[in-house]
């Protein structure tokens, strides 16, 4: 496996919850480096080029909506298979369904169809990650 770097995000709910230094440390407790951090309130144009493979999707604007209604946790990750040992990490999409132990399932709540409300959002693929880092730090 290469050096490889991930976007991460901690969602609304897990920043309003104080779970952003908990998802920290799970991520240094795994052996990844913080490359850069910074707690942010995404801009609509911002979280529009974020998820812009979804647009005209039924979840689309309520998934805008849910992100710009605070602030996120927005890190860069950087480790040997950082990418799929982070999404490993955060675990399945629906906390319900999540694994104890990954973060969903220790820390994810049930929010029936609000499956957006799942604390974590981590890139998931090279290519993602190096699209999504452009948008969240510009400047690395």
């Amino acid at each position: 496996m290469t050096i490889e770097r991930s976007l991460v995000l901690v969602k609304p709910d897990g920043y309003a919850r104080g779970l952003s230094g908990e998802v920290l440390r799970r991520i240094e407790a795994k052996g990844y480096t913080l490359v850069a951090l910074a707690v942010t309130s995404p801009t609509r144009e911002q979280l529009a080029a974020h998820y812009a493979e979804h647009e005209g999707k039924p979840f689309y604007e309520p998934l805008l909506e849910f992100m710009s209604s605070g602030p996120v946790t927005a890190a860069v990750i950087e480790g040997q298979g950082c990418i799929p040992g982070f999404r490993s990490l955060a675990g399945a999409t629906n906390p319900t369904e999540a694994a104890p132990g990954s973060i969903r399932g220790d820390l994810g709540r049930d929010w029936g169809e609000k499956v957006q409300k799942n604390i974590v959002h981590g890139s998931d693929s090279p290519e993602s990650a190096a699209r999504e880092i452009a948008i969240w730090f510009p400047n690395l």
